[in-house]
């Protein structure tokens, strides 16, 4: 019995992982009919169902943060999960990626927001990650992330490098290579200085469309 989840239902093989529990229920009721919940252990929500093409899927939550994020991969591979897309969100870093695009992410670096700066680079399957790009099409942009542990940094901390920040990216590229998982990644920019951010059903519209990218990568 894996540590953390507590699978109620059956998990699948393919997986579409978020960071927000609500939004992992949101998208399983897009993506399947008849969703069961498949955890709630930590308030980590997944569901598992049908998608119309007669698929298994899961659609897990995994927290915030890298720590989290690699966990539950973990706890999923050990269930028998061996393909998931991660649909999250992100910063912009980059002067010319703005609120509303989506980022096809070639390459994650976990980032120390001290003085330590960048870890070693990850990247995502690359059978799984080509598939995800091809079917995102012209919807996405090519980018790179630096993944933070902290959105607080201290004074005189290391500037992040990359397109875009978010905090879980790197360590779910990095675990799914360690585990033997394929793991690919499409991140919506909420957030860029001096703009205004996305709203909820954006953020939401965003979702639903990357996702569904997401499961026919995965088919």
């Amino acid at each position: 019995m894996p540590r953390r989840l507590r699978p109620t239902a059956e998990i699948h093989p393919d997986a579409i992982l978020v960071g927000d529990p609500g939004r992992a229920m949101a998208l399983a009721q897009v993506l399947t009919g008849q969703p069961k919940m498949a955890n709630h252990a930590r308030g980590l929500w997944g569901y598992s169902g049908t998608t119309a093409k007669g698929r298994g899927l899961t659609v897990q939550s995994t927290g915030m943060g890298g720590p989290s994020a690699a966990l539950v991969l973990g706890d999923l591979a050990e269930l028998g999960v061996r393909r998931a897309v991660r649909v999250g969100t992100c910063a912009a870093i980059d002067r010319d990626t703005r609120p509303g695009d989506l980022i096809w992410v070639r390459e994650a670096r976990p980032w120390t927001v001290d003085h330590r700066g960048a870890g070693a680079p990850a990247f995502p399957d690359e059978e799984l990650g080509e598939r995800l790009r091809a079917e995102l099409g012209g919807a996405a942009k090519v980018g790179t992330v630096a993944s933070l542990d902290a959105l607080h940094p201290s004074p005189g901390h290391a500037t992040p490098v990359g397109d875009v920040a978010d905090m879980q990216t790197a360590a779910l590229l990095a675990a799914g290579e360690q585990l033997g998982v394929a793991v690919a990644a499409v991140l919506i920019v909420t957030d860029a200085e001096g703009l205004d951010p996305l709203d909820d059903e954006k953020v939401a519209e965003l979702a639903n469309t990357a996702s569904e990218a997401g499961l026919r990568a995965l088919a």
